[in-house]
């Protein structure tokens, strides 16, 4: 496929097209953005100028893009750094951004882009297709999947970069690998400077990065906060983006502010203009101070638990299957989320491209208890049922990196503590947490996936992916996800990806609870703070008003 557009303007007329045009692309489509938000409310022609102060819930965990994974870092990493590519939010099309256009080869194995002229990274330097290969280069080299796990995915199969001139890089796979097109979108596969590709993971940590993106980094001080700058001379944005030339903000001031009610109290109050994870309780003050909520369900893998199959009472197929129906999701989303946002009702969330709801995913806390009846769990004099002397009890390892997990999995420990299973909940720094799961000490483990495409399915519970699971070989579900790896057909794909949601569900690798959306704060100044495909905010629309 290739196409090739000369203006802003035209590119984003041409969108829409991409969809019937690009075989890889249309399996995309099913990624709307109906239940997004608009931050603009009327308030006129956008003006330059400002510094848009925000509140995040918990603390970047590193300022590299390549080595970001939480909301809260990609918040900020995101505006440093373009991708090849961008994903519109209302198509789910894959549109220009530092490519003009592009061919994949029929088998996926080759993808060759040809990248605008006159890009340059923030200090100075060109960016050219030598920049491309050295920054892939270095995800698996340098960083190494232990540092940058979901660059290196996207990554899978790489054999390397060919620079053929300037301004066109062609990119080999070992194997067909159909979805690296759309993570050519994603800001772990945005571009640094060769001196900073060159440092190492630690370094690269610190934000003292040069990327090509809207802002720079005027600061970035680990666990309490980042300040980035308008780039001067910006010129090449997204073919999604709304305007040409520079970001409308001089300045975007991050800051950590842990304590929901101290986040809405800052807004309410006007020292933060806006603010992440702002829970039903504290829209009240938000909009009774002219502020709004704006909100947009994320793609991927919802919040749920892994669980380690090596390990204790989740080593049973049987103890994992009766799980899945003794939790009450919609009375998660009732209690303590709020309507916007939604109960998990497949290994997928709704919004993710080939999603397909599981009728399996449903709250009958009476088949719960059977299921553990007839494998010969027995309720014990306190509840909590036991066989031949083990207590049914397990623990999960979670990190705040999202403000409503403790209460959340609170409410899980009640509701399985209904059906006599015996939760125990281990809240751990997201230090503590990456740790872990690197050594898969843990029981199970809770957290989401955001990405807007269904091969977040293999990078999450493939043998060759993370395998939180600790798994060995499922033949099914091993070539399943393989598969679609391999095929460029879109129909095909996606009922490969369908056919993976049911396999990982039916092996227990996942059991489901809410799907994640994003509720930010917005003071009544703020406009024009959008989020893009894979619901992380975009900052270079946005702008305030008096």
């Amino acid at each position: 496929m290739s196409f090739s557009f000369t203006s802003s303007a035209a590119r984003r007329r041409a969108a829409l097209a991409v969809v019937a045009s690009a075989a890889l692309t249309a399996g995309l489509t099913a990624c709307g953005s109906a239940d997004t938000t608009d931050s603009s409310a009327g308030a006129g022609t956008p003006q330059a100028g400002g510094t848009l102060r925000y509140g995040l819930s918990g603390a970047p965990t590193c300022a590299d893009p390549a080595q970001s994974g939480s909301n809260q870092t990609i918040y900020v990493a995101r505006q440093v750094v373009d991708s090849l590519t961008d994903q519109d939010p209302e198509t789910g099309a894959l549109t220009p951004w530092l490519a003009e256009s592009w061919e994949v080869s029929g088998d996926a194995t080759s993808f060759t882009f040809h990248l605008r002229d006159g890009v340059t990274f923030s200090d100075g330097t060109p960016f050219t297709a030598d920049s491309v290969k050295k920054n892939f280069d270095a995800i698996l080299g340098t960083l190494t999947p232990a540092k940058a796990a979901l660059a290196a995915s996207y990554l899978a199969g790489y054999k390397g970069a060919t620079v053929v001139d300037p301004q066109t890089v062609h990119i080999d796979f070992a194997a067909p690998n159909s979805q690296f097109l759309q993570g050519t979108s994603t800001v772990q596969l945005g571009f640094l400077s060769d001196k900073d590709v060159a440092k190492s993971a630690e370094q690269r940590c610190g934000g003292d990065l040069s990327g090509t993106g809207p802002f720079v980094y005027e600061s970035y001080v680990q666990d309490k906060s980042a300040t980035l700058a308008k780039r001067t001379g910006y010129a090449w944005g997204s073919a999604v983006f709304a305007h040409d030339g520079e970001a409308y903000l001089d300045k975007i001031e991050f800051t950590i502010v842990p304590e929901s009610g101290v986040r809405s109290g800052s807004l309410a109050s006007g020292q933060l203009d806006a603010v992440s994870d702002a829970l039903p309780q504290d829209a009240p003050q938000i909009e009774g101070a002219g502020g709004r909520i704006l909100t947009a369900s994320n793609p991927g893998v919802p919040f749920g638990f892994q669980p380690n199959v090596t390990r204790g009472v989740l080593a049973d197929p049987v103890v994992r299957s009766a799980i899945v129906p003794a939790i009450n999701r919609q009375e998660l989303v009732d209690t303590v989320l709020g309507p916007d946002f939604t109960p998990a009702t497949s290994t997928l969330a709704s919004r993710t491209p080939d999603y397909v709801a599981l009728s399996d995913v449903t709250f009958d806390p009476d088949a719960a208890k059977k299921i553990l009846d007839d494998a010969g769990w027995v309720p014990g004099p306190d509840g909590v049922r036991a066989k031949g002397g083990r207590p049914l009890s397990f623990s999960v390892t979670f990190s705040s990196v999202f403000a409503g997990n403790q209460a959340i999995l609170e409410l899980v420990q009640q509701q399985l503590r209904a059906v006599g299973i015996d939760l125990k909940l281990e809240l751990v720094s997201t230090a503590e947490q990456t740790a872990r799961q690197g050594t898969k000490d843990y029981d199970s483990t809770y957290y989401n996936v955001t990405r807007a495409d269904g091969d977040i399915l293999r990078t999450s519970f493939g043998l060759e992916g993370r395998n939180l699971n600790a798994r060995g070989p499922i033949p099914e579900l091993d070539e399943v996800l393989a598969a679609q790896l391999r095929t460029t057909d879109p129909q095909e794909r996606g009922e490969l990806i369908e056919r993976a949601q049911q396999l990982i569900l039916d092996n227990g690798l996942w059991l489901p609870t809410v799907e994640l959306s994003q509720a930010i704060g917005a003071a009544g100044t703020v406009q024009d703070l959008k989020f893009e495909a894979s619901a992380r905010l975009q900052f270079f629309d946005a702008w305030l008003s008096e």
